[in-house]
């Protein structure tokens, strides 16, 4: 009986039976980070008798040792062991599969300033990346922002092929090609009987050679390839106005390119009874430029003083009807004006002191006026309500009036500044045809 209760004793205070543990697990890999696509082993290690990981990028596998490889991205890879009574536990490894992108414009100027970008994935802020060259040069490197981009910039002088590198990973390439510096200009004044030349270089000179045509009232004067540098004469003992056109044709690495010039051979002076060559020169490049004439002929009478005076005003010249070498210099760079309002009508420029005619959006004919002397022409669009022909009393010739007693009408005296009671006025000789261009109802512009 004695021994019965100790028994029952020693098994009321037995300690209980304890829950098996976890078992323990380490993770390794073979890499942790590196180019994409990363190819990694993963190992897994403990006293697990199964494994199976999950990669972080919806893919699975099962086994201690297991490969896998990684797209462009980071990623956490879990391995969970179960031990042999069940129990498990899980380990992690993070892996970054490097990949970069880069871009660029395919064609750049000589000596001009590239700017590549791109994106590291994944993203990590403060990385270095380089630009290299095919050659294996290394031209530049940047840094990453927050978001994984950068940005590089390097001067450009010849063709070539570049890549961005981060540690083992390489970008696309890009193949960068050049467009060559064509410049000219001209050694000589433009008077007749000065000496003229025209100078011309290409950097670099690998890109010539360079095609020249010089032109004459359409007429091939000269032509002919050269290659890096020229200088080639233009005769000058008569008033002429020469066309030039130069380009480089596209080769292994660089673009074409092309330039265009005018070069007036003029005489140095010409004003109001002026004759000759130069003044129908004159006359011909104003009538290019849509500046109204009375006729384009070897004669400076008042139109071409007018027009002369229209020329001077769109370009900011000193309003004097005259023509001087400054003048000359600017007309040969010149190009017809732009109307600021679509379709058919007349604009009035207050600032300029000028008047457009414009159909289909395209001036075609531009004539100097005088607004009010006290700027009280009124501002606004406008529509022609009456017409007068011929003279009215106080001097007004084919009169087209838009509000109350303002009209766009000729006069015998068109000052070059603004000079009238309020209307806008025209030279008389023009006015008829301008008188033709706003019938009743049609839209005058001023501004």
């Amino acid at each position: 009986m004695r021994a019965a209760i100790i028994a029952a004793v020693v098994l009321a205070f037995s300690p209980a039976a304890t829950a098996a543990a976890p078992p323990p697990i380490v993770a390794t890999a073979t890499k942790t980070s590196g180019a994409a696509p990363l190819d990694v082993v993963l190992t897994a290690s403990g006293d697990a008798v199964a494994y199976h990981w999950d990669f972080g990028d919806g893919a699975s596998a099962d086994g201690a040792t297991v490969e896998h490889v990684y797209q462009a991205g980071a990623f956490t890879a879990h391995v969970t062991g179960t031990s042999a009574s069940g129990e498990s536990a899980t380990a992690s490894i993070r892996v970054l599969s490097f990949a970069l992108s880069l871009r660029a414009r395919r064609v750049v100027g000589y000596a001009q300033h590239l700017r590549f970008s791109g994106n590291l994935v994944p993203a990590v802020s403060g990385r270095l990346v380089s630009l290299y060259t095919a050659d294996g040069r290394r031209a530049a490197r940047g840094r990453t922002t927050r978001n994984g981009s950068f940005r590089i910039g390097v001067p450009v002088r010849r063709p070539g092929t570049y890549d961005a590198h981060f540690g083992d990973a390489v970008s696309n390439a890009i193949a960068v090609r050049v467009r060559p510096s064509l410049s000219a200009g001209f050694l000589g004044s433009g008077v007749v009987g000065q000496p003229l030349q025209l100078a011309v270089r290409l950097r670099p000179a690998v890109a010539g050679p360079v095609r020249i045509e010089i032109r004459r009232r359409g007429r091939l004067v000269t032509g002919g390839e050269y290659a890096g540098e020229a200088r080639i004469r233009l005769p000058s003992g008569r008033v002429a106005e020469y066309r030039i056109a130069l380009s480089t044709a596209a080769s292994v690495g660089y673009a074409p390119r092309r330039l265009t010039l005018r070069k007036m051979v003029f005489y140095p002076r010409l004003n109001v009874g002026s004759t000759g060559p130069g003044v129908l020169a004159l006359n011909q490049a104003l009538d290019r430029l849509q500046i109204a004439l009375g006729a384009v002929d070897s004669t400076f009478g008042l139109d071409t003083r007018d027009a002369v005076v229209a020329f001077q005003k769109l370009h900011g010249l000193q309003r004097t009807g005259s023509v001087d070498a400054h003048f000359w210099r600017v007309l040969s760079r010149a190009g017809a004006p732009r109307p600021r309002y679509p379709g058919d009508h007349i604009e009035v420029s207050k600032r300029l002191q000028v008047l457009f005619v414009v159909r289909g959006a395209r001036v075609i004919l531009v004539s100097h006026v005088s607004t009010g002397a006290t700027g009280n022409t009124p501002v606004g669009r406008w529509h022609v309500y009456s017409k007068v022909p011929g003279w009215l009393p106080d001097g007004m010739f084919d009169s087209s009036f838009f509000l109350r007693g303002f009209a766009i009408h000729g006069y015998p005296t068109v000052p070059f500044y603004p000079g009238s009671h309020g209307c806008v006025r025209v030279p008389v000789w023009l006015a008829p045809r301008i008188y033709g261009y706003d019938p009743p109802g049609s839209t005058i512009y001023i501004y």
